[in-house]
């Protein structure tokens, strides 16, 4: 195992029983030893690796066969065209919460000043794409892990982010009482008790950010209860939740008399994001 071609075939027989995405996942970690893209590698397949990048590649390899995951071998994730560092302090970004941008995004006019809330903000991958977007906003981040704030600011620095304020909170318990225009969330939703904990991905990302009791409701019925009491006149609360919580989601904003509650499908069709308006 000395050249490209090589060192992708032995990555690719390690990891083949492990991952249906074995040839990516080895192109990404070659990539990451290399700092190249994998155009490069398709390029130049015959071009050697030096002792010090074999080495390298193979511990990755060794760490991705027990499962750990690509983003946090190498550190980072796209997430709305933008690259995020990331460890294991915080949530990969994934997909499905592009939807949750789309929204926000389509009710913050460009020209427009706005407040935003962004609990759980985690890698910061929702508050910073949202500040990208829309400059005008104000946003506050929130995070009850230190080490996730310190993520999010790693980030916001490194796309030059500067109208966001990151604070640590649990949910909306150590913010000032002022009305906001937005806020969303990408709580923990995942029941103690789902099976899916013990596969894949998961099971090595940050507990406290998956996990809720009550069925994985208890975090999301506290943040709309109190986000009531934060946002303004017509102010918006969009939660990205599990597969199957929509009715009960929807129940739970209802109890708390928002309107225009609606439910958006990601693009696997499952119902992902539901939104509500407050009207006092």
């Amino acid at each position: 195992m000395n050249s490209i071609q090589t060192s992708l075939e032995y990555a690719f027989k390690t990891l083949q029983a492990l991952s249906d995405t074995a040839q990516l996942d080895s192109e990404i970690l070659l990539c990451h030893v290399l700092d190249k893209n994998r155009a490069y590698l398709r390029t130049w397949p015959e071009r050697k690796l030096n002792r010090e990048q074999i080495i390298e590649f193979q511990q990755l390899v060794k760490k991705r066969e027990t499962g750990l995951p690509i983003a946090y071998l190498v550190g980072k994730k796209e997430f709305w065209s933008r690259e995020f560092f990331i460890n294991q302090h915080v949530l990969i970004p994934r997909p499905e919460t592009e939807l949750l941008i789309e929204i926000a995004l389509d009710l913050i006019p460009a020209n427009q000043f706005k407040s935003i809330i962004d609990l759980g903000t985690g890698s910061g991958a929702i508050s910073i794409t949202l500040a990208a977007e829309r400059p005008l906003t104000n946003i506050t981040a929130t995070d009850i892990s230190i080490h996730a704030l310190d993520v999010a600011k790693t980030n916001a620095k490194k796309h030059n982010i500067a109208n966001i304020k990151f604070l640590a909170s649990h949910w909306l318990r150590q913010l000032a009482n002022k009305k906001h225009h937005l806020i969303v969330s990408n709580p923990p939703y995942i029941d103690p008790e789902d099976p899916h904990l013990q596969r894949g991905d998961i099971r090595f990302e940050p507990k406290k950010a998956l996990i809720a009791d009550h069925q994985g409701l208890a975090d999301i019925f506290e943040i709309v209860e109190t986000a009531k009491n934060f946002l303004c006149p017509r102010g918006y609360l969009i939660i990205e939740h599990g597969y199957n919580q929509k009715q009960q989601v929807q129940s739970i904003y209802e109890k708390f008399k928002y309107t225009n509650i609606t439910s958006h499908h990601d693009l696997a069709g499952q119902p992902r994001i539901t939104l509500g308006q407050w009207q006092p």
